[in-house]
């Protein structure tokens, strides 16, 4: 049996040690879907690499969702650098807390606990 999906599209963005892949695929079915992938590269002290890689799956169905939903996340980034209220953003970049780190460490196990 012949395996009738295909790439259709693909976009690779750098940034730093990080890369982005955008790659538009097709189904058997001859539906469009999108990949996200996020690769890291880490060097070993022997000048070896290996790549850490992050993939998510999104469906036609849920595009505009995904779209809301990066625009309200990345609307809210703004007002709170704009506001000051970003550690790391310019207008507090004076004060003692300019030098906290952004965000803590996440532990996706508590994701479904109730009690916390």
């Amino acid at each position: 049996m012949r395996d009738e999906r295909e790439d259709v599209f693909s976009k690779a963005v750098r940034a730093g040690k990080r890369t982005y892949f955008f790659d538009v695929k097709s189904t058997r079915g001859r539906d469009l879907f999108l990949t996200i992938t996020e690769s890291k590269k880490h060097t070993h002290e022997d000048g070896s690499a290996h790549y850490d890689k992050h993939k998510i799956f999104l469906y036609k169905e849920d595009f505009d969702k995904f779209l809301d939903g990066l625009h309200d996340a990345i609307a809210e980034i703004d007002r709170l650098r704009a506001n000051g209220d970003f550690p790391n953003s310019p207008e507090r970049s004076s004060s003692p807390e300019g030098d906290a780190p952004p965000f803590t460490d996440v532990n996706f196990e508590d994701l479904d606990r109730k009690d916390i």
